[in-house]
């Protein structure tokens, strides 16, 4: 079973229906009990990040989340949450990832939005895909760069498109709109 974080956010559905076409059965929960039994969890979002962050921690989510054994996915918002802090209203992230999450510059269109390339891919999470690839993106706010950047991308300055660190995986793209290549990058983690 495929967990996908029910919580204060949105694009939930969109990312339950491209798990499903690839033949996985999912949950939308923030049950704890339900989240600790799924063999992987996937932490998407679309919204803003201190509304979010207060309705995972209301419910000591970002606790839960932070012990997850399983492999866990966090997409756009749900990668930005995982990192230390953002500047989005300022808001203590869950840590799992050692980065800030910054606002692009306004030295360009802000927010970076549509097709874009990923670079210096590394991992399972990008098998059979190759260096260069396009993905759908949609946001205001960027990962740093660090140890833990396991694919980048420029807009306005490089920055983290993927993450991971142990069994957490961070994408700053929506796969889940990202047509062939991004089904492919599902496949690669929901067969980690």
């Amino acid at each position: 079973m495929i967990a996908i974080l029910k919580y204060n956010a949105g694009n939930i559905q969109s990312v339950e229906n491209a798990v499903q076409r690839l033949g996985y059965q999912t949950i939308v929960t923030d049950d704890v009990n339900e989240l600790n039994a799924a063999d992987k969890v996937i932490f998407p979002g679309v919204g803003e990040a201190s509304s979010a962050m207060a309705y995972l921690k209301e419910r000591q989510l970002d606790e839960v989340i932070k012990q997850l054994k399983q492999p866990v996915l966090g997409i756009c918002l749900g990668m930005q949450l995982l990192c230390q802090f953002t500047e989005e209203g300022n808001t203590q992230g869950i840590g799992v990832f050692d980065n800030k999450v910054r606002l692009f510059p306004s030295t360009d269109i802000v927010p970076h939005m549509g097709w874009n390339d990923c670079n210096t891919l590394q991992g399972q999470l990008f098998q059979g895909i190759q260096e260069g690839a396009d993905f759908y993106f949609v946001h205001s706010y960027c990962a740093e760069v660090n140890e833990n950047t396991i694919a980048t991308t420029n807009y306005i300055l490089p920055f983290s498109a993927a993450l991971q660190k142990d069994n957490f995986y961070a994408v700053q793209f929506h796969p889940e709109k990202s047509a062939t290549i991004g089904n492919q990058l599902l496949k690669n983690f929901l067969k980690l």
